[in-house]
């Protein structure tokens, strides 16, 4: 039985993971848990069902230390990194937005294996992670990149030629004229059940663009080998390309659960850990290029991942801004990724390299002052 340790349990990625917990209760006992509290109700409940014995929340504290006499609550703005510290023999971190580097520094730090679901950790500081982590002991849980782990298995690094992640598309990928969009339409992705925030990157092509920065670092290969391709069935989750010609790809249906259980579980496959594919019934796998013009976002991360240094942190924090702005009704779909390049702009030329989680959120807070101050003209 693996002592298992979940950050943002009452998300996405977190529900996903208990769920596997609770149709494997022999394999994985949970030790701890975080999130951030606005919803006290789903954490106690989880700690109960789950006897749960360490909770981390920012808010709400009191209200899960009432309701769960006996239990360890941890409060406060570094409570996620103090239970990621926890000694166990999986850290999931499926907290979304750079919060989670933190975390993510602390479980490495401590010798955890680390299941990572936070691209963002790998984004505003990819460098810097990859230094803490040891051979396998970080696992990531992006459907792309546990794809691209498990095709990679089929040979021999040097025999890689290119990293293919496939993107849906988003809800606009036959949609010519973005400059209408409403934000219902913008949350309404055609096969994905996400966060809000999430769902909007995945619209802009920002999810794809900060996958290809994380592809970069956790496979340490050169951006010029790294490609994304629309695909709107994600049924292929991401592809490797090797020397010969030959393309591995990993198929399975659109579902987060597989990706969650092959990294929580690993080196071992979980039985049934998410359904099959159907092969008596008639598929069609369409793959399409992205377009450039109406999703810039892709060529600005290449830019900005190439550069290094701080910028994909700057890339990253302005995102995080202009989304907030879009979903608030101040901007545009389209002046997101406008915003976010102008950020960029006016930063990239003074960014030095990262050498701490102190340099993240330095380079981090002037982006985002930066952000606001563009959006506050570009809204106007």
């Amino acid at each position: 039985m693996r002592d298992l340790v979940i950050l943002g349990s009452t998300g996405s990625i977190g529900v996903q993971a208990l769920e596997i917990v609770a149709a494997n209760p022999s394999a994985f006992n949970v030790v701890a848990i975080s999130a951030y509290g606005s919803n006290p109700e789903l954490i106690i409940e989880q700690a109960r069902t789950f006897k749960v014995q360490v909770i981390g929340v920012v808010i709400n504290a009191e209200k899960v230390r009432e309701a769960l006499p006996g239990v360890t609550v941890i409060d406060g703005p570094n409570a996620a990194t103090e239970i990621a510290a926890i000694t166990c023999e999986v850290v999931l971190n499926g907290i979304t937005g750079s919060i989670g580097l933190g975390p993510t520094l602390a479980a490495l730090e401590v010798g955890n294996k680390l299941a990572l679901a936070n691209k963002e950790s790998l984004v505003a500081a990819g460098e810097l992670v990859m230094s803490r982590a040891s051979e396998n002991q970080l696992i990531p849980v992006d459907s792309e990149h546990s794809a691209i782990w498990q095709s990679a298995l089929a040979g021999k690094k040097p025999e890689i030629s290119k990293l293919v992640l496939t993107a849906s598309g988003g809800p606009f990928r036959n949609r010519r004229d973005l400059s209408e969009v409403t934000i219902a339409e913008a949350l309404a992705h055609p096969t994905w059940a996400m966060g809000q925030v999430v769902t909007i990157n995945s619209a802009t092509l920002m999810n794809k663009s900060l996958e290809i920065i994380e592809a970069h670092y956790l496979f340490d290969m050169p951006y010029r080998q790294i490609e994304a391709v629309i695909h709107p069935q994600s049924i292929v989750h991401s592809m490797v390309e090797y020397v010969d010609g030959s393309t591995i790809a990993q198929l399975s249906p659109p579902n987060m659960k597989g990706p969650i259980a092959y990294a929580i579980n690993w080196p071992a496959r979980l039985p049934g850990a998410t359904k099959t594919m159907d092969w008596s019934q008639r598929h069609s796998l369409e793959f399409e290029p992205i377009d450039n013009e109406r999703f810039p976002v892709i060529e600005l991360a290449r830019r900005c991942g190439e550069l290094g240094g701080g910028l994909p942190a700057i890339f990253n924090a302005a995102n995080e801004v202009a989304v907030a702005a879009f979903l608030a009704g101040q901007i545009s779909f389209t002046s997101i990724i406008e915003s976010v390049d102008l950020t960029v702009q006016k930063l990239g030329a003074a960014v030095n390299p990262i050498r701490d989680l102190a340099d993240v959120s330095a380079i981090e807070n002037d982006a985002r002052k930066v952000a606001v101050e563009i959006i506050g003209r570009v809204a106007q």
